[in-house]
């Protein structure tokens, strides 16, 4: 998926640059509450426990201090992505054991249209990859300086 064609799943509205939370449960809790607010979800219970299902398959702490939350719910009725930002770092259980500062939690209903899911995971974890992208990403303040680092701009 081409960098630019990404950005169309990000909003405004999901663009948090400074999570309060401390631990690996209250950022899930924290960036979910975030498509609640803004009615793109549902039943936040029933996407809170299939985050946590995911989560028990094993830590979506990709390591390089980040995170990708992700899943399907019939409460998704799109594909959206919130990103958040902890300053601090939390501890999420990462393959590399260290903390994470940028979460992108990505949800999405059982079959989307394009089938895009896939794609945007491998999108994001190749943009991340790049430790160019992760320290830009680190320093973010608005969520149009975030969108450009997501389209290469």
């Amino acid at each position: 998926m081409h960098r630019s064609e990404l950005a169309r799943y990000f909003k405004d509205n999901l663009f948090l640059a400074g999570l309060k939370s401390g631990s690996k449960e209250d950022a899930i809790a924290e960036l979910l509450d975030i498509f609640v607010q803004e009615k793109y979800i549902r039943n936040r219970d029933i996407v809170l426990e299939m985050l946590h299902q995911r989560e028990t398959l094993g830590s979506t702490g990709i390591g390089k201090g980040v995170a990708i939350p992700h899943g399907r719910t019939t409460a998704a009725a799109d594909v959206l992505i919130a990103f958040g930002k902890s300053e601090a770092g939390i501890d999420f259980d990462a393959i590399d054991g260290k903390p994470v500062h940028l979460f992108f939690m990505v949800i999405a209903p059982p079959n989307d249209e394009g089938n895009v899911y896939l794609p945007i995971l491998g999108s994001l974890v190749t943009i991340l990859n790049e430790k160019a992208n992760r320290d830009k990403l680190q320093k973010v303040a608005t969520y149009q300086d975030f969108l450009s680092i997501i389209t290469g701009e």
